[in-house]
């Protein structure tokens, strides 16, 4: 199996994912897998061989899903502005923002099997992402006019860290919008909601086959 190159990391995006609508937003392709056990299961015996981590890239989070369907349901949110999508995974929405009639997205995220997955599914919905596999909770953020971000915040310190730079970013003068199904880690204080959804996903994923999922702003 060989990873180490782009195209390789496509190839096997290809090999272990079908493309396919994500239940919340119908109309986008992604890349994804059909089941979490298959394909979870071969890149943990691939991680002790070449050092693969664990293909979140592969799964439209409920996180995302809301988030990008509010993001296509309130195209003038990004239509004609600079985006970064924040730990973007399949880039659900940074696809989503795209479509919308963003001037440019940046999806970041420091799996780089992300840039494969981006790529394919930008392809895909005929649209171009850029991509940047820093990590860019180490400086400022870049100079956007919308940063959206899905599905942050399994942990602590990665929560509290996101959130910080966030409202930085906020700070700067960019909209924020999160998407999150009440992780434990989300704070909602000094958060306005902006729409609740009923997202459908998998027990496999989640602990409820349709997660409730909210879509926040600084204010």
């Amino acid at each position: 199996m060989i990873v180490q190159t782009l195209e390789g990391r496509r190839a096997f995006i290809r090999d272990n994912t079908r493309l396919q609508a994500p239940p919340h937003t119908p109309e986008l392709k992604l890349h994804l897998a059909d089941e979490v056990t298959p394909i979870w299961k071969l890149t943990e015996e691939a991680l002790e061989e070449i050092g693969l981590p664990p293909p979140f890239w592969a799964f439209a989070w409920a996180g995302g899903q809301a988030l990008a369907r509010y993001v296509l349901d309130h195209p003038e949110i990004v239509a004609g502005k600079r985006v970064i999508d924040f730990a973007t995974g399949s880039g659900i929405v940074a696809v989503a923002a795209m479509k919308a009639g963003a001037a440019s997205v940046l999806a970041a995220d420091i799996d780089v099997f992300c840039e494969a997955a981006v790529g394919l599914n930008a392809q895909a919905n005929g649209v171009e992402i850029a991509f940047t596999d820093q990590n860019l909770l180490t400086a400022p953020p870049p100079q956007a006019d919308v940063l959206l971000a899905g599905d942050i915040c399994y942990e602590r310190p990665m929560a509290e860290a996101v959130m910080a730079w966030l409202r930085q970013g906020h700070a700067a003068g960019a909209r924020v919008l999160i998407g999150d199904p009440g992780r434990t880690y989300f704070p909602k204080e000094g958060l306005e909601k902006l729409a609740e959804y009923q997202v459908p996903t998998t027990r496999e994923l989640e602990d409820l086959a349709v997660k409730r999922t909210s879509v926040w702003t600084l204010p």
